[in-house]
């Protein structure tokens, strides 16, 4: 929409609902909005709200007009919204403004006005100075005493306050609150035997801020009010009710019986749950209920709340202001209302009675049934009310009052309930009469079978349930990268069978079955089955192989084929064709080299992909020569030569003849199509050998032909081929040689034999003999190899030849008279080719299937031998024929690999064997273990076999033979064996079976506990040889794990190293036990690099450790002093260097000269990891660098000398500091900044960041705040450590135990302990006990005399930590008494004997039940995010308890990690310039400065004695840091040569994965391939840290609107929704949190590079029970390696002609298609299909768009006066865990306009609104819902595509 001021410009209104639907029965006209006003909420920005008319209607007209003329601009707006934002206003413009609310056909009349924003800021200033200090004002502070209204009457009553503590009254008006509170409670004549004052505050979840009988006087009770801290949430006013009715109002709690019970709710806003139920349950109770609402309260709400009449129970002021003005008349209707209650109470109290004797009976999954004996007197009826123990909406059954039992039905499963039974009489109710049950859970489907299985579905059967509404079926793949591919089936109770379609061929599925009850979901029924791969092509063949073509046919695979890829590779790898085809199933290969050999992969294709190869082999012929090479028309200089062509792509011939007597050769070039050629110009009477060659398209060549010819002599006259004259005549002769052999040919070729061909040309010859011998043989052979066949024969086969040899043979016809001219050729019989690509496939436990190509030469069958690798045993064989290429080998043994070789049989012997390896499936358990090791008994547990039918487990005493064996059912994973023999050592043994089929063992060997007996006393040590230093009395005690940093630099020089070595003796000399049992010691020398002289577990006795100090020798360099202690960390303390856990770590750095890098950063993370250093600085040492690397405090672990002999005068003091450190009972930890003795009890059970994920049964999620992590300990998790790796001295005489944990819904009601100490037989020593039925908890240890002693605390303090809320727990341990602090509040104090010391060889365990009796038994769930044990008292008074959102103080406590901004949230005017910026990015290293210039000369200083000539180095004296000139080039290196490339492979079938193979070197870059598709989105991480500020880009184009992203992927089951649900809570806290941060930051372009996170539907519905956990995440990725040649995938192909076949390797895992690193990212896809009707989740976080073009700058305003002092709570920000729902709304919530600079405006004179931030964003809904909790609509922040191209909320940018 155009506006016009000087330029144009547009407005954009979005709008976000923050009201909720208002019904009315009225009809007909639509009620016009009321109450207009406007706030200021910017220089050019007006928020207006309104008042929404009762009645229905669609929406709302905003209209808005410029006063002096131009465009009215027009927005709709939902009927749910009562605010918006106008922005582009001109301060000193009038403008016009209306509202309409219409509906489909009516409007109604506008609610109109006009403002000015100097108007409106004038107004404000205006009211500012009349209200500036809320403590000074007559509506703010208490009036005088004698002002207020005292109520006198000698009645008394209880009465509960309850107060709204959520955000959107804030801490300015909570002020207000508390003197409204003070003014009332002034009011009454206060004291225990008086009127009792009790006070709740609420918010997301309520909490007691005291009850009634907390205090005794008035003035405590006022103190009290005074303090009351502000609480801060959301408004669950429902949830609140319900919780003073349970809590506030009974016995315990100071509620007195006949006495009248007031309840006083005040609030500023509508609840977020449902109110009706909880204050009728109030009111029935006997309560009496005022409502005070103020601000944006609900009247009718605060109606539905209040008892009647209304006029004197609902109490409505517009602000807090004003609520001084209600505090007479309510204090004057309680005060009667006290008086009336109190005559009613005594006239109906007799008769009162409630009912007894509650049983529960006939319990199922939905319901149960209640019976009670009757209460005494006329009682009209009972109401039965009913709720879940872990939280939920009450709900009630009322039946008369002549029945005595009722049945609860439509219950959840598994769900604790609490009942209440009141009785009803005519004006009265009776106390509860109070109990629980515990519903059955519901029955799950069985016997699930997955089965009619192909490439793309399965079926799959279960047994249904009786009583299920349905079935729902979740089927995902389990392949990686493919898991989050979850479809869902809901199908209906009568199905129990169906098919799942549309799968992944050969892919593994896991299929689970709930059986569905409404709403609510069964346990889980799971299976796995794989789909069948897509089918290969069958019968591979190739026919008319020619010497550039040959001919494939084969069977084809299945009539889904979509077609076939040929590849076809020449063997020796050089070329690589490929070629696809329809659905056919023969093609011709063309264009082939001659003689040489190809391999062929063929490939069906489909819709899902394509199937394994099916692969073969063939040789293409040689070059075919010229046929029939004849002379005739012989003249005495020519003849003709002529020839047959064998081939029509012959493209010429190349014809030469050389006279045989010596001479020039001569040749020429014949076209392709000649089949003769005269040859001119030759000598007369002479022999020619003439010779013809065939040259084809192709440039291929055929071989040679040749023939003798011979021209006629001058005189002579030839009639005939032959002539002779008698030898007396006188007349000359010429001699015609006869050539009756032509196109001698050797063909058909095999490994013995050789078959001869030739063209008889002369049908005189009698015979032909023909003679062959190797080429390397003599004619001495000849006679032995010679035969002679007839004159009409013209073929003869040659055999038995020997294989792979060349053979020459010659052709000679035989005349009567002589022979004729021989032919002669060469041939080669073949090799004796050994089979190729051998292929293991069909693995199973006991057998396996090998299959291999065919050699190219004709065999008599194959050898098939194979052997185990790794057993012994004999080599088994077996032959198969020659038309057999593959075998199923059977009766092999389970998990073996063994070693196949294959022969081809010829006649003349066996080829080379091929050889490869495989290996069957283990048929064996996985994680085999023994728990429970008593002395008489020990169980074994072990992983479920996925194939195991039954399992035979056998137990063997090593001692004498004896065994027990069971036989167990596939489904079992445990078993416990009895009446063993103690001290015994067993072998227990689990054999797996399937079927008939039975694996090997699995074995342990486990020891049974020996009988007790006294430990053995210890003999006397000898005193140590006089030449080891005595053990100092300090250290005696010490057992650490100490390390020596030494600096090996330079600037030591010899003699002062030696005085360090010296150093170092004494001072390890002064330990005691060197060892494993007492102190490690480790020594590091440092100067360019750190060298290692020795690790921790080097020596065991100081003899050989001090005589390995003296062995160190001088090393020399500059000096790193942070790379060795980051070596230190990475070398030294290891598991593998003897590092131990629970022992004090203590590092000693000892250093002359400041290093040359960081050492702060390295330090200081070791230091929070538990590592205690200490620093020795001597001479030229920075103190400042000592002093970073030191522990605090400074002056214990920071030492300076001036020189090197004067380390004597340290050494006494750092050996007693180090020695101490190593003998504390508690080490030294940092927290909150500052160092404790005392246990990181989080990180010793591994439940860090970094190692949660091998901790079993343990998950991360959100704790207290969203940057705090807390750690979710599943059911049976039983996380525990050895004590001896905890504890290994024990615990001190006094501690403090910490935790922050949340008890949860699905935690059992039996007692169990938060930690505990068991001893070795599993007998706990000291622990934390709760118990979640009987809500009690209990510390329990063995005191100094061996007594076990508890001590237990209840009370409602103790109560409140099993409602489901995070709670700090302070468990506080002296030698006399035992004191429990909950939420830094001390609720208890008992006294104790001191405590004995602790067993360090036993376990200490998390959530153990206490009914466990062994290390493998169950434990609690529960959530913990922090557990420390702190070596004093007086931890517990320090802390601050800074991680509870109710508690949290943001002026005392330290900022949260990562914690968002919210300066945004209340902009105020432009502030004064910040302080300077801290230090910007390291930028690169510049070049070498100019000298400076000479400084003034300095005083002289005294001459010194000279020193000792120092040892020449490369650094200067240590003092000076300047860094020398670098030094020039080195010359650079040859080139090294290029290796080979690889032979190219043969393609061949996948193979099963392989073993993973240690990580190899990093390969050169592979060539681009292609572009990978776009992977799944992620899951939504915890929120990361800011990113550093980014570099602003250039203007870019406004991009278009994004299409909606896809449907998000199906959640995992969440937790069942109820008013306490914490996940609900904390994903809408989350949400908000980040939309408000992603919003702010796109709109302002905001610096920070947030990580954005993808919005989502929260539903708290309870969702069916999570299918098993997928498997983890990979590992991180290796190096890429060097790239091969492009090839198939599959096996190593036939050997090059190059080098020799090498053997293959081990089977590679499934290779990725194609070959190289990933491709340069491509192109931007089109645009793809418009999405569903419905909202999608987010696309993937794109990077920052560019900024956008800066605006024209707007005349200036005037400077407006200073605001008052805003308030910005982090918390709210940094999203917690407690509660639901949302407060008042923010900026974010508001629509807004923008306007053009053409208007004015006049304010509204009751305008006292807050101000608001304007937000341009347009809003879109997202829906929550929770039982019991009524529909609201929520907005999620999404940009409009009329905004300026800036960073989205989501990361992306519109172009994006």
């Amino acid at each position: 929409m155009l506006c016009q001021y000087k330029i144009q410009s547009c407005f954009l209104l979005a709008f976000l609902a923050v009201t909720p639907f208002f019904i009315s029965d009225v009809q007909g006209q639509v009620s016009p909005p009321t109450r207009l006003r406007y706030n200021v909420v910017g220089p050019d920005s007006v928020q207006i709200s309104w008042k929404a008319p009762k009645g229905q209607f669609t929406g709302y007209k905003l209209l808005v007009t410029p006063s002096s003329g131009g465009k009215t601009n027009q927005l709709i707006l939902q009927n749910t919204a009562t605010k918006a934002i106008i922005q582009g206003l001109i301060p000193d413009q009038n403008y016009a403004l209306q509202i309409i609310a219409f509906s489909e056909d009516k409007e109604s009349k506008p609610a109109q006005g006009q403002f000015r924003i100097k108007d409106i800021e004038r107004r404000k200033d205006t009211s500012k100075s009349k209200v500036k200090d809320p403590e000074k004002t007559n509506a703010s502070k208490p009036a005088p005493e004698g002002s207020l209204f005292t109520c006198k009457t000698p009645a008394i009553a209880d009465i509960v306050i309850l107060v709204d503590g959520s955000w959107s009254i804030g801490r300015f008006n909570f002020r207000l609150v508390r003197l409204f509170l003070e003014n009332l409670v002034s009011a009454f004549n206060v004291g225990s035997e008086k009127t009792r004052v009790g006070l709740a505050q609420y918010s997301g979840d309520p909490r007691i801020e005291w009850h009634l009988n907390a205090y005794g006087t008035k003035e405590a009770v006022l103190d009290a009010v005074r303090n009351l801290p502000y609480k801060g949430g959301n408004t669950l006013t429902g949830l609140a009710l319900t919780y003073i009715l349970e809590n506030s109002f009974k016995p315990e709690a100071g509620a007195r019986p006949g006495v009248s019970k007031i309840g006083i709710l005040i609030t500023d806003g509508k609840s977020q749950d449902d109110v009706i139920p909880p204050a009728k349950n109030l009111r029935d109770a006997g309560i009496e209920l005022f409502a005070i609402g103020v601000k944006n309260a609900d009247i009718n709400e605060l109606k539905e709340i209040a008892s009647e009449p209304d006029s004197t129970h609902v109490y409505n002021v517009a602000d807090f202001n004003f609520m001084h003005t209600i505090v007479e008349g309510l204090t004057r209707t309680v005060c009667s209302r006290v008086e009336e209650q109190e005559k009613e109470i005594k006239g109906t109290i007799a008769s009162l009675g409630t009912p007894s004797d509650l049983v529960t009976s006939e319990v199922t999954a939905r319901g149960f049934r209640v019976s009670w004996a009757h209460a005494p007197g006329k009682v009209e009826k009972y109401r039965v009310v009913y709720y879940p123990t872990r939280g939920g909406q009450p709900e009630e059954v009322v039946v008369d009052g002549s029945e005595s039992t009722a049945v609860l039905k439509n219950l959840m499963s598994l769900t604790e309930y609490q009942i209440a039974v009141f009785a009803i009489y005519s004006n009265a109710a009776s106390e509860g009469l109070r109990g629980t049950e515990t519903t059955l859970s519901l029955p799950m489907a069985s016997d699930l079978q997955l089965y009619d299985v192909s490439q793309s579905s399965m079926r799959v059967r279960w047994n249904g349930v009786l009583g299920a509404t349905g079935y729902m079926i979740l089927y995902a793949p389990l392949a990686e990268g493919l898991a989050a591919d979850e479809k869902e089936i809901k199908i209906g109770e009568t199905s129990t069978d169906l098919e799942l379609d549309g799968l992944l061929p050969n892919t593994e599925y896991t299929v689970t079955v709930y059986a569905m009850f409404g709403e609510e979901a069964s346990d889980p029924l799971t299976g796995q089955e794989t789909t069948l791969p897509l089918s290969p092509p069958a019968n591979l063949k190739f026919s008319d192989v020619g010497h550039n073509s040959a001919k494939l046919s084969w069977d084809p695979a299945s009539k889904n084929v979509n077609g076939y890829r040929i590849m076809y590779v020449k063997t020796d790898g050089t070329e690589t064709n490929e070629v696809e085809v329809g659905r056919v199933s023969m093609h011709t290969l063309k264009n082939l080299a001659p003689l040489t050999e190809y391999t062929v992969a063929l490939f069906s294709q489909y819709d899902e992909g394509q199937s394994e190869p099916l692969t073969g082999s063939f040789t293409t012929k040689r070059v075919p020569a010229p046929q029939h090479l004849e002379i005739d028309e012989v003249s005495t200089d020519s003849f003709r030569v002529s020839w047959k062509p064998t081939s029509s792509d012959i493209a010429f011939y190349r014809l030469a003849w050389i006279p045989l007597d010596g001479g020039e050769s001569e040749e020429v070039v014949i076209n392709g199509d000649a089949d003769s050629h005269v040859i001119e110009g030759l000598l007369p009477d002479t022999e020619y050998e003439v010779s013809l060659l065939a040259v084809f398209d192709d440039e291929s060549e055929s071989e040679v032909v040749a023939i003798l010819g011979a021209t006629s002599a001058s005189a002579t006259t030839v009639p005939s081929p032959v002539s002779t004259t008698s030898a007396t005549s006188p007349e000359p002769s010429t001699a015609v040689f006869r050539t009756g052999v032509r196109n001698l040919v050797i063909d058909d070729e095999t490994t013995s034999s050789l078959r001869v061909t030739w063209d008889i040309s002369d049908y005189s010859a009698q015979q032909f003999r023909v003679t062959y011998l190797t080429a390397e043989g003599d004619r001495a052979e000849e006679a032995v190899r010679m035969v002679m066949v007839p004159g009409r024969q013209n073929t003869l086969l040659l055999h038995p030849l020997l294989p792979d040899t060349e053979y020459k043979v010659t052709v000679t016809p035989v005349y009567s008279d002589g022979e004729g001219v021989s032919v002669s050729a060469p041939g080669k019989t073949l090799p004796l080719s050994a089979p190729r690509n051998l292929r293991v496939s069909e693995e199973w436990y006991n057998r396996l299937r090998i299959s291999w190509d065919a050699p190219p030469s004709a065999t008599m069958g194959y050898r098939v031998v194979y052997k185990p690798v790794n057993t012994p045993g004999p080599a088994l064989e077996t032959f198969v024929g020659d038309d057999i290429n593959t075998i199923l080998i059977l009766n092999l043994l389970s998990g073996t690999e063994y070693s196949v070789k294959v022969f081809a049989s010829y006649s003349t012997g066996f080829s080379d064997a091929l050889t490869g390896v495989a290996k069957t499936l283990y048929l064996g358990v996985p994680n085999l273990d023994s728990y429970q090791v008593r002395m008489t008994s020990l169980c074994a547990q072990w992983q479920l076999h996925r194939h195991a039918t039954a399992y035979r487990v056998v137990i063997e005493s090593l001692e004498d033979g004896k065994k027990q064996e069971v036989n167990l059912g596939g489904g079992t994973p445990r078993h416990c064996f009895f009446e063993l023999m103690p001290g015994t050592k067993y072998k227990v043994s689990v054999h797996t079976q399937l079927q008939e089929l039975e694996g090997p063992a699995v074995s342990i060997t486990e020891t049974t506990l020996p009988f007790p007996t006294q430990p053995p006393t210890t003999p006397s040590t000898p005193p140590p040889p006089p030449t080891i230093p005595p053990a100092k009395e300090v250290c005696k005690a010490a057992k650490a794990d100490l390390a020596f940093l030494v600096d090996g630099s330079w600037s030591i020089g010899d003699d002062n190293f030696n005085k360090i070595i010296n150093f170092l003796y004494s001072t390890v000399g002064a330990l005691d036990k060197i060892g494993p049992d007492g102190t490690q010691v480790a020594i590091i020398q440092f100067s360019d690099d750190p060298r290692t002289e020795f690790k921790l577990n080097a020596y065991k006795t100081k003899e050989t450790l001090l005589e390995a100090i003296q062995q160190i020798a001088y090393k020399g360099g500059n000096t790193k002093t942070g790379k060795a202690i980051k070596h230190a960390r990475e070398i030294l303390f290891t598991g593998d260097a003897g590092m131990r856990r629970g022992i004090p770590k203590v590092l000693v750095v000892i250093t002359d000269g400041r290093s040359q890098d960081d050492v702060n950063k390295v330090s200081r993370e070791m230091q929070l990891d538990g590592f205690t250093f200490f620093a020795i600085g001597v001479a030229d040492a920075d103190y400042s660098e000592l002093v970073n690397i030191g522990s605090k405090p400074s002056e214990r672990h920071v030492f300076f000398v001036d020189d090197f002999d004067a380390f004597t005068k340290i050494e006494d003091e750092l050996i007693t500091f180090v020695c101490e450190t190593a003998s504390a009972t508690c080490p030294l930890v940092v927290k909150d900044g500052n160092n404790f003795a005392g246990f990181k009890m989080m990180e010793m059970f591994g439940l860090v960041e970094k190692e949660f994920s091998s901790v079993e049964g343990v998950s991360m999620e959100p704790g207290t705040f969203n940057v705090f992590p807390c750690y979710r300990l599943h059911k049976d998790a039983l996380v525990s450590q050895p004590t001896k790796y905890l504890h290994p001295e024990g615990l001190p005489s006094d501690y403090t135990i910490t935790f922050l944990f949340r008890v949860l819904p699905d935690t059992p009601q039996e007692p169990f302990a938060l930690w505990e100490i068991l001893n070795e037989a599993y007998e706990p020593l000291v622990g934390v006990i709760l118990d979640n039925g009987g809500k009690t908890l209990t510390f329990f240890n063995y005191d100094y005399k061996g007594d076990f002693q508890t001590v237990t605390f209840e009370g409602p303090e103790i109560r409140k930590i099993f409602y489901g809320s995070f709670h700090k727990l302070h468990v506080v341990i002296s030698k006399t008494t035992a004191k429990i602090i909950i939420d830094c509040k001390e609720v208890g104090e008992k006294t104790i004997n001191a405590a004995g010391n602790i067993s360090s060889d036993g376990i200490e365990v998390l959530g153990r039940m206490v009914r466990s009796r062994g290390p493998r038994d169950n434990s609690a769930p529960l959530q913990l995010q922090m557990f420390d044990i702190i070596c004093a008292t007086s931890w517990a008074n320090r802390d601050k308890c800074c991680e509870l959102p109710g508690l949290r103080d943001e002026e005392n406590c330290p900022a949260l990690p990562h914690a968002c901004s919210c300066s945004e949230a209340n902009k105020g005017p432009l502030g004064p310039p910040g302080p300077p910026g801290g230090p910007g990015v390291r930028g690169a290293k510049g070049h070498r400065g100019d000298p400076g210039p000479k400084g003034p000369d300095g005083p002289r200083g005294e001459i010194g004695v000279p020193g000792p000539q120092g040892p020449p180095g490369p650094q200067g004296p240590s003092g000076l840091s300047i860094q020398g000139l670098p030094g020039p080039p080195g010359e650079k290196g040859e080139k090294g040569d290029l290796g080979f490339p690889g032979l190219q492979g043969v393609p061949g079938a996948s193979g099963s994965p392989g073993r993973d193979g240690a990580q190899g070197q990093r390969g050169f870059p592979g060539k681009d391939g292609p572009t990978g598709p776009q992977g799944p989105p992620g899951p939504m991480g915890i929120p990361g840290a800011p990113g550093v500020p980014g570099v602003t880009g250039s203007q870019g184009p406004q991009g278009d609107v994004g299409a909606p992203g896809p449907p998000g992927a199906k959640g995992e089951r969440g937790e069942r929704g109820d008013l306490q649900s914490q996940a609900m809570v904390r994903a809408v806290a989350r949400q908000v949190c980040e939309q408000l941060i992603q919003g702010h930051m796109a709109r302002y372009n905001s610096i920070l590079n947030q990580i954005p996170s993808q919005s989502v539907s929260t539903r708290t519905i309870a969702g069916p029970p999570g299918e098993p956990g997928r498997p983890g995440a990979p590992g991180p990725q290796g190096e890429q390696g060097s790239p091969g040649m492009q090839g198939f995938p599959g096996s190593p192909g036939q050997p090059g002609r190059p080098g020799e076949r090498g053997l293959p390797g081990e089977k590679g895992e499934k290779g990725n298609p194609g070959v190289g690193t990933q491709g340069p990212r491509g192109p931007p896809g089109s645009t793809g299909p418009p999405g569903e009707s419905r909202t999608g989740s987010p696309g993937p976080p794109g990077s920052p768009g560019p900024r956008g073009p800066a605006g024209h700058t707007g005349s200036p305003g005037s400077a407006g006066p200073a605001g008052p002092p805003g308030y910005c709570d982090p918390s709210s920000c940094a999203g917690y865990g407690m509660g639901g729902g949302y407060g008042e709304p923010t900026d974010q919530d508001i629509p807004v306009v923008q306007l053009p600079h053409n208007s004015y405006q006049i304010y509204d004179p009751e305008d006292l609104y807050d101000e608001f931030t304007p937000v341009q964003e347009e809003m879109e809904a997202v829906e929550l819902r929770s039982p019991g909790i009524s529909r609201f609509a929520r907005r999620i922040a999404k940009r409009s595509a009329t905004t300026p191209e800036r960073t989205k909320a989501n990361g992306k940018s519109p172009s994006q």
